[in-house]
């Protein structure tokens, strides 16, 4: 199952798409938003985010009111009393702010999700509800 943004439909590309998609624009978008991984294996869902040097407490995981997965990143990095000093040419460091909401699969078990920090992947596992065996007992019509 893919978790998708909720706000962006991918499966249905627009005209606007090819516009949109250029180098200049890619570039952008990759300075903005942690680069993310969805795995599955049939016990869970796993979802890694790509945020260099991001403590724990820098990061927000919930569940919405409308039951979606809600990841909140706040950039809380410093700015040294060195760099107000220093004019820089380039600075590709972002540091910005990082929020969106994932549509969950009707299988995972809210309950469970679980989250942690290390290595600069911020880390969430989304449990799958396990599946109950029930024998059914039914009448069969004899014709």
């Amino acid at each position: 199952m893919i978790m998708l943004p909720v706000f962006k439909n991918s499966w249905f590309p627009t005209v606007f798409d090819e516009f949109m998609n250029n180098s200049d624009m890619m570039s952008c978008a990759t300075t903005t938003a942690p680069a993310v991984n969805v795995k599955e294996d049939e016990n869970a869902y796993t979802m890694e985010l790509a945020a260099p040097g991001i403590k724990k407490e820098f990061c927000r995981v919930h569940i919405n009111e409308d039951g979606n997965l809600s990841i909140a990143i706040e950039n809380k990095m410093e700015h040294k009393e060195e760099d107000k000093k220093q004019h820089y040419l380039r600075r590709e460091f972002s540091y910005t702010n990082y929020q969106q909401n994932y549509s969950l699969p009707e299988d995972v078990e809210k309950d469970g999700i679980s989250a942690k920090v290390e290595n600069g992947i911020l880390t969430v596992v989304l449990p799958k509800m396990k599946k109950e065996e029930t024998k059914v007992s039914r009448m069969i019509e004899i014709s």
